[in-house]
């Protein structure tokens, strides 16, 4: 049986590789961060991380985690509600809610857990599901394990999104879902307007904020603080992942009766590990070394800011963003993938990404800024996509 399926694969692995879509991993030796080194030996600027306040190597959090596994071990050997609960989980879960405004929080192995877990235990076939076209992944998948009713609009279309309302009144409940940040676009959900026809039309919202948290608002609260709607949204999924450390794990934050309900029937909750007690304890850091300085969010928003204007005027075509995700637009698959690789060879770490990952015909390269970027990396990398772009013809 295996040799046919084998064959199928191969076939399939070959078409992979002919369109040009094959994910290839390069292999780092060195911590991550604005510099980082490949097993090729070759030093190269990282742009293309969700090392967005540069906390993936930082010394602090290094220290808190070693000092929790002194303290509490390496591992907890079993899931939250037998014997994987310490104390250093239940305060982080209480300082990821003092830090978004919300009532309680359930933490997950990663956000792709929270968000495929969130929607099963709290919804039926009697209730309806709105998700914005461009959701991630695991959105997607958690909707799919889900039995409401589905109804899906246009990447941040409001007028689709309320004929939609329209369409699911006949249902008990109505859940709108939307990333607070696409993450190939790099532009913030309008979550204001969304708010304001979840009220209209009687509807609940939830937000994925795992590449908004840490980065957008001024001190980088996410999308509920840039919209001044703190504490107003029933359920945000986010992650330790990105800006917040970069480890592992993840996190449903909001309503204290919808965490509680998470606690006792989320599947990836009840039946996954319990976070180590390093990361939780290096999240804990995390989130105190928030609320003792802005500096982090404030150099990432002038590196964004600063990057973003050049390019423009140097002539690349950047889609608009409020986050630290800024799309370079080629719209040519071959191209992105080649320009890419182009830059690598200039000393520029940073990803093609075309269909079916984006829209045919929206390939683009994906520039990803970091507050440990100092002023000299962000020139070198303009300076590298200037001469790579002029031999390739994208600009003059």
């Amino acid at each position: 049986m295996y040799k046919k399926f084998q064959e199928f694969l191969s076939k399939e692995l070959s078409a992979i590789e002919e369109a040009g879509l094959a994910k290839n991993e390069r292999i780092i030796v060195s911590p991550q961060g604005a510099e980082i080194t490949l097993n090729t030996g070759q030093k190269v600027l990282n742009f293309c991380a969700n090392n967005y306040l540069g906390l993936s190597n930082n010394p602090k959090l290094i220290e808190a985690a070693k000092a929790a596994m002194d303290t509490h071990g390496f591992g907890m050997s079993s899931v939250r509600f037998i014997c994987g609960t310490t104390d250093l989980h239940k305060k982080l879960e209480a300082k990821i809610a003092e830090y978004l405004g919300t009532e309680d929080t359930i933490l997950y192995a990663a956000c792709f857990d929270a968000n495929g877990g969130v929607f099963e235990p709290l919804l039926s076939e009697e209730d309806a599901i709105i998700s914005d076209a461009l959701n991630h992944a695991s959105i997607i998948d958690g909707v799919r394990l889900c039995k409401a009713v589905r109804y899906r609009y246009a990447n941040a279309d409001m007028k689709e999104l309320e004929e939609r309302l329209k369409d699911s009144q006949k249902q008990r409940f109505r859940l709108i879902v939307t990333d607070g940040v696409f993450s190939m676009d790099g532009n913030v959900a309008p979550i204001d307007k969304i708010y304001e026809l979840a009220n209209k039309y009687d509807a609940m919202v939830m937000i994925d904020e795992s590449h908004s948290a840490g980065v957008v608002g001024q001190t980088g609260r996410g999308v509920t603080e840039l919209f001044k709607l703190e504490g107003k949204i029933e359920i945000i999924t986010g992650t330790l992942g990105k800006a917040f450390g970069g480890a592992i794990g993840g996190f449903t934050t909001g309503k204290k009766e919808i965490i509680s309900m998470l606690r006792q029937r989320s599947r990836p909750y009840l039946f996954s590990n319990s976070l180590p007690p390093m990361v939780v304890a290096a999240g804990i850091r995390m989130f105190d070394m928030m609320k003792e300085t802005n500096d982090l969010q404030d150099k990432l928003h002038k590196n964004t800011a600063y990057f973003s204007q050049r390019m423009s005027e140097i002539g690349f075509d950047i889609k608009p963003t409020q986050s630290a995700i800024i799309a370079v637009m080629l719209y040519d698959a071959k191209l992105a993938q080649d320009f890419a690789a182009r830059l690598l060879d200039e000393g520029i770490y940073v990803t093609g990404f075309s269909y079916p990952v984006v829209p045919k015909g929206q390939a683009r390269v994906r520039v990803q800024i970091s507050a440990a970027h100092e002023k000299e990396h962000l020139d070198k990398a303009i300076a590298a996509f200037t001469k790579v772009g002029k031999e390739m013809g994208i600009i003059k």
